[in-house]
This record gives C-alpha cells, sequence and structure tokens, in this order.
C-alpha cells in the first residue's frame, strides 16, 4: 500500500512538472502550443510595407514568447500551398501579410477550423468563418492629412496621387485626400492615376514627369518600389515639386522635396489579435485606425511651421474621434 501511495505521489509531481514546462505566455496551463506564421508578398528588408509586418511578427516572438515562422515574396497563385505547408509543421495561426490574399485564407480557414487565420482587407468581410480574423487597415485615413498639407503647400493649384493598381483601397485614398482638400476650403484641383504595378519604377517615373508638365507641384504616392521613380521625377523637375510617400521615412530619397508619409503600425493590431486568440476567440474584426496607429511622419519637412501644426491639431483630433475620415471606395474613373 505505501509503495502505490509513493508510486501515485511521484507521478502526480512529474505530471505538474510537465505541464509547468509546457505553459507558455498567455497560454494558461499549456493548453495548447501555439505557433504563429506570416506570408508576405515581398522581401521583410524593403523598408517599406513588409517590413512593417515582420517587426509585428518579431513582436509577438519577443512580447508573447511564441515561435515564429515566415515565408517571402510569396505569389498570389502559391499562397494556398504555403499556407497547407505550415499547416503540416504544426503552425496554429497564420497571417497574410496583404489584401490579395484575403480570398485565399478565408478559403483556409474554412478548411482547417482548428487554426486560426488573419487576413487583412479592406471592409468587413460578409459571413466570415468562425475562426478567420480579419484586420481591416483602413489604409485611406492618414490621405486626409496628405490632403491637407498637399492644398497648403501648392502654389500652383494642382495636386496628383500616383497609385499602384485600382482597387477599393486606393480609390478610399484619393477620395480621403479630396477630403482633406475639401476641408482646407482652398481651390485645389487633384489628379489621380495609376502606374499598374506597385513596383514599377520606370513607369511610375513616366507618370510623375506627365504630372510635373501639366504643372503638378505636389505629388502623393502610394506605391512600394516604384516610389523611386517618383523621387527622380521630382528632384528632375524644371519647378519645385513636392512629395509624399508612404510605410516608411523615405526623405533620404529627396531631401529638398520630401514632405512626410502615411505611416501605419501593424505591430499593435497583430499583438492585440494573437492575444485574443490565446485568450479563446479564434477569429474577430480588428479594424485599424489612428487609436491603433495610423498616423503621418511628424516633423514635416519643407513646410511652413503653421502647417505642421494644424496637421498636429487634426492629428490630436482624428484620434480622439472628432473627425472622421469618410471610407469612400466608389471607383474613380
Amino acid at each position: 500500500m505505501r509503495r502505490s501511495t509513493s508510486l501515485v505521489v511521484m507521478l502526480l509531481v512529474v505530471l505538474s512538472l510537465v505541464l509547468t514546462q509546457c505553459a507558455l505566455p498567455g497560454q494558461p496551463g499549456g493548453a495548447k502550443k501555439h505557433k504563429v506564421a506570416a506570408i508576405f508578398p515581398g522581401v521583410i528588408t524593403d523598408a517599406d510595407y513588409n517590413t512593417l509586418g515582420y517587426l509585428a511578427l518579431e513582436a509577438v516572438n519577443k512580447d508573447l514568447g511564441l515561435e515564429i515562422g515566415y515565408s517571402e515574396k510569396v505569389a498570389v497563385p502559391d499562397v494556398e500551398r504555403v499556407m497547407r505547408e505550415y499547416v503540416d509543421q504544426g503552425y496554429t495561426i497564420i497571417w497574410t501579410h496583404g489584401g490579395q490574399f484575403f480570398s485565399q485564407t478565408a478559403k483556409m480557414a474554412q478548411e482547417y477550423p482548428d487554426v486560426s487565420f488573419v487576413a487583412e482587407f479592406d471592409a468587413p468581410a460578409e459571413n466570415p468563418p468562425a475562426n478567420l480574423w480579419v484586420m481591416d487597415r483602413n489604409l485611406h485615413q492618414p490621405f486626409f492629412l496628405l490632403g491637407v498639407i498637399a492644398a497648403r503647400v501648392t502654389q500652383t493649384g494642382k495636386v496628383g496621387y500616383i497609385g499602384g493598381l485600382t482597387l477599393p483601397f486606393s480609390y478610399a485614398e484619393v477620395h480621403a485626400a479630396e477630403q482633406g482638400i475639401q476641408y482646407t476650403g482652398r481651390n485645389v484641383e487633384l489628379k489621380p492615376v495609376w502606374v499598374g504595378d506597385f513596383n514599377d519604377p520606370t513607369k511610375a517615373r513616366e507618370l510623375a514627369d506627365a504630372m510635373i508638365a501639366d504643372g503638378v507641384d505636389v505629388i502623393m504616392g502610394s506605391l512600394n518600389l516604384g516610389m523611386l521613380g517618383v523621387f527622380e521625377a521630382v528632384k528632375a523637375a524644371p519647378h519645385k515639386v513636392y512629395v509624399m510617400a508612404k510605410y516608411s521615412d523615405k526623405s533620404d530619397f529627396a531631401p529638398d522635396n520630401y514632405i512626410t508619409s502615411a505611416m501605419y503600425d501593424y505591430t499593435k493590431p497583430f499583438k492585440d489579435i494573437v492575444q485574443n486568440i490565446l485568450d479563446g476567440k479564434p477569429g474577430g474584426y480588428y479594424p485599424m485606425s489612428f487609436e491603433t496607429g495610423h498616423t503621418v511622419l511628424l516633423p514635416l519637412r519643407n513646410v511652413p511651421p503653421e502647417v505642421e501644426q494644424e496637421v498636429k491639431k487634426l492629428l490630436d483630433d482624428l484620434k480622439a474621434g472628432k473627425m472622421e475620415v469618410v471610407k469612400d471606395t466608389t471607383p474613380i474613373k
């Protein structure tokens, strides 16, 4: 009898130690060991959209203690295969960083109900699977402030927008910039054009040159590598042309022409979503906003002090919910 009692006690101690060692931050009792994978459309060293995603993934590893993995330069036709590979390797949370992957990610969520998927979209999804988190990027919001800046800075009354593809989020950016221009009350014309590619500097340069020849003196760019062509165009312009970009500080490319960038923080949203999953909520809706990190890069460059003061005040009002940037995805012809 004594031997049996001692054996039971020893087994309970060993089991307790095993459970303790299996526990991970955010996972009480080690109920489920989560592994997080991210899939990027480009390289994580682009100092742009993909870098922002990688920083968010790293934060999940550092702050939540979760094992991570990632794949770079994944094309749309390949994303399902890559997601399946991560599922086969035991990953329980899979994030596709890019709106172009949304439909495939939603499909995979239906196929693998025990895995949580995180997909980016530009609106709430209709009837999403219970294990799908929809990260609504709201990329248009900072473009309201870019529109205000452009209207205050332009001398010709002509400003331009150069986008990559004619997608709903891009239309929303243009309409948000128009809202910003209207806010100032100035008579300013906004001319939008699309390259057909986010990463074609040559074509972007051609479109920027044409804009400049037409009198445009402020250009807003919604591009990735294509911005390099825009910067070359403004530096070579016969008259002073200012430029605003997206995702990161790009002042080094044209120090005398650059004003600011629309900025987005993916770290807080992604960490919030992962923590929700750890807490037992496998899917949901998460709108990104000024409250979660949308902003413009400050201080502004190459503008009068009063313009920066106005932008700071507007940014405070937007964060406080005193103002709203309308989300209008109406196509532009």
